[in-house]
């Protein structure tokens, strides 16, 4: 099975969960189900379909939909299992940093300058 996220690549996503991540739950099935979820969310969020305009948009600004997309879905497969990460500190750490970048990068994306600005670059 292919990697069938839009917004964010298996890599990206993998970099964000970290080297501890529960494999027994991270697998590809898995991660296409929560990257649909999360694509949509974005899309309902912005009341704009990012997944539809993706392959119009500049590459420049992609980054910003990939930066929330594997925020997002890291979170997920974090609190799937903790019990890999050294501590239950370290893995809600990371929730925290993914989440508050996921939330900056959702208000950006909200603000319709934003999305006029991304469609137009």
């Amino acid at each position: 099975m292919a990697h069938e996220g839009i917004f964010a690549t298996l890599a990206e996503i993998t970099l964000k969960v970290g080297e501890n991540v529960d494999a027994t739950g991270f697998v590809e099935a898995n991660i296409n189900a929560v990257c649909k979820q999360v694509e949509s969310l974005i899309n309902c969020m912005c009341r704009y379909n990012f997944s539809d305009a993706y392959a119009g948009l500049n590459a420049d600004v992609k980054g910003l939909l990939s930066e929330v997309a594997s925020n997002l879905v890291a979170i997920y497969f974090i609190t799937y299992n903790m019990e890999g990460y050294t501590t239950r500190t370290e893995a809600e750490d990371m929730i925290n940093v993914l989440r508050d970048g996921a939330i900056r990068g959702l208000s950006l994306l909200k603000d319709k300058k934003v999305q006029d600005f991304m469609i137009g670059a």
